[in-house]
């Protein structure tokens, strides 16, 4: 009987990728990791995401689920499109959240931008085609999503955040790289 690999990895798009967890079984395993970074590649391509956009996945056999927040309806369509024809791709479960469209929201992103990308500190995460810091905002609520490169870069983009006016909460959910 043929083992059932059951691996989930998680991307935050555009930023270092978390350590993926590849079962033993050196077949299903090459499979699960070429699909893994299939699935990268066809995300990172999408023109339209944006720094307000997140986008992440889980490979599970056959099976990709994706998750996170897009401002726009059609990046999930497009997303979902772009893994469905992925040789050895069997199903697609497609759980982006498309983001609810308000003023004050986009408001706060562009602000939030100003502050993070601003910082002398942090506009080197500026420089990247695709910058490894997120800003997802909903309700005037903050999440800031990808990856730093060490605690002192997280805290400041989570200052700079949470000083921007109307902004009633933040959530830093940046993730330290490893060295």
């Amino acid at each position: 009987m043929r083992k059932i690999i059951s691996a989930v990895s998680v991307l935050v798009l555009g930023f270092t990728l978390l350590t993926p967890a590849f079962a033993a079984d050196s077949n299903g395993g090459r499979f699960e990791q070429r699909l893994y970074g299939q699935v990268r590649h066809e995300l990172r391509m999408i023109p339209q995401v944006t720094i307000f956009d997140n986008l992440a996945y889980s490979v599970n056999g056959g099976t990709v689920t994706l998750y996170g927040q897009v401002r726009d309806a059609v990046v999930k369509s497009i997303a979902e499109a772009r893994v469905k024809h992925l040789e050895g791709v069997e199903k697609v479960d497609n759980r982006i959240e498309i983001l609810p469209a308000s003023f004050n929201d986009d408001r706060i992103r562009r602000q939030v931008a100003r502050a993070v990308f601003g910082d002398a500190r942090l506009s080197r995460y500026a420089m990247d085609p695709l910058p490894p810091i997120r800003i997802i905002v909903r309700n005037g609520h903050v999440d800031l999503e990808g990856v730093v490169r060490n605690q002192t870069d997280k805290d400041s983009a989570f200052i700079r955040a949470n000083g921007v006016p109307g902004v009633f909460s933040v959530d830093n959910n940046l993730q330290v790289e490893r060295s």
